[in-house]
């Protein structure tokens, strides 16, 4: 529990954001019981629960739905994976199996209770859309049983066999424990380090026996893959990516997600955004009419697709704006849309900001100041933001 502006604060782990009809619909109803109903999804497809006044009650209920495995690991079980993995055949390894060997290992190594809290592991399945997402160790398939070592969020120019690929990743995370830096709590994540990349991937390399360099490394680019809408499945399935307005979900909007989960499974996304896989087509229509009547969106092309922001007033103290209502605002008095994310946020700490080229909004004692590519515009009031926000989304 963390204390906020707005109550109690808490925030669950979900490896790989993947979370069963079950534990969502607990999740809704003890948001709902023991707070304000206030639930957020987060950019490593965690949830943050807002507006508790009863933490131990909460903390009850989400360990006896599995929610809180591990009381010493809880903290480091910060794992993303590609949201539609074993969903279409885009993908060329399911990441899932590697997602539950991963956290079962992680949290029965006790040295590895130490790790930072932003220590992040990532897990793509050769599509790309996690594997650029900045983690400190991560995997991404590059050939039959082979897959390439992400270190701080770039190619650490090591394959290492894919049966491999979990015990790749916990050798890196022992030896990020080693460096002196880590050790004596002055540094976080691996890309802080000067060097420190290239020391573990050593390290990696030694462990496995191996030596597999690449002739040349991966480029380091960030893709946008937000899943929205209907997206067809082997076997006359289908999945429907379900995008939320600013990553927050009511607690009616959370149970209604998970009683139409019939595939038994809801994944989180780094873009907070909700899949539900191995639906019937009819069931995904059906779905889709509901979710979009209840305030979400399933429409890829939608204003809201790419707009984050950051809690803002009231739930936040440092805030200078009530971030949300204005991005809101901004948002819905347009149709445009354009692939540039944009992220609103309450003060220059820009907490919650997606990785990549985005147009930052920040509020400022005076108003907005809109940032993109090393640019800046001040604006004096939300009219003016908006138009802004609305051009540069509007670019080709």
């Amino acid at each position: 529990m963390h204390a906020a502006a707005d109550g109690g604060l808490a925030r669950i782990r979900v490896p790989g954001g993947r979370l069963t009809s079950a534990q969502l619909g607990e999740v809704a109803d003890a948001a709902s019981d023991c707070g304000t109903g206030v639930i957020e999804l987060t950019s490593r497809a965690n949830v943050q629960v807002r507006g508790l006044g009863g933490g131990s009650r909460f903390a009850a209920r989400m360990a006896d739905a599995g929610l809180l495995p591990s009381a010493t690991h809880e903290r480091v079980r910060n794992i993303l994976a590609s949201p539609l993995t074993g969903c279409d055949t885009e993908g060329t390894l399911d990441a899932g199996p590697l997602v539950t060997e991963l956290d079962l290992r992680l949290c029965g190594t006790p040295a590895l209770a130490a790790l930072p809290g932003r220590f992040l592991f990532a897990l793509d399945d050769g599509r790309g859309d996690v594997a650029w997402l900045g983690p400190d160790a991560g995997i991404l398939p590059t050939g039959p049983g082979e897959a390439a070592l992400i270190l701080a969020g770039a190619d650490s120019g090591l394959r290492v066999p894919a049966g491999s690929a979990v015990t790749a990743l916990l050798t890196a995370a022992e030896a990020f424990l080693t460096e002196p830096a880590v050790e004596q709590a002055r540094a976080w994540r691996i890309g802080e380090l000067p060097g420190c990349a290239e020391r573990v991937a050593a390290a990696v390399e030694a462990a496995l026996e191996t030596r597999s360099a690449a002739p040349a490394r991966l480029s380091r680019a960030v893709t946008r893959r937000e899943p929205v809408g209907i997206v067809e499945q082997p076997g006359g399935r289908a999945a429907l990516g379900v995008a939320v307005p600013l990553g927050r979900l009511t607690s009616a909007q959370a149970r209604l997600l998970a009683d139409l989960a019939s595939g038994g499974e809801a994944r989180l996304t780094p873009w907070r955004g909700v899949v539900l896989p191995g639906l019937t087509p009819g069931e995904a229509a059906a779905a889709r009419a509901l979710v979009e009547e209840a305030g979400l969106v399933t429409d890829p092309g939608s204003p809201w697709t790419g707009v984050t922001a950051c809690t803002g007033r009231p739930g936040c103290a440092k805030s200078l704006a009530d971030v949300q209502a204005d991005a809101t605002r901004a948002t819905t008095s347009t149709t445009r849309t354009g692939t540039l994310p944009v992220h609103w946020a309450g003060c220059e700490r820009r907490c919650g900001r997606p990785r990549g080229r985005v147009a930052d909004v920040v509020a400022t004692a005076a108003g907005y100041r809109v940032d993109l590519d090393g640019r800046s515009l001040e604006c004096a009031d939300i009219e003016e933001t908006a138009a802004v926000v609305t051009a540069l989304r509007g670019e080709t």
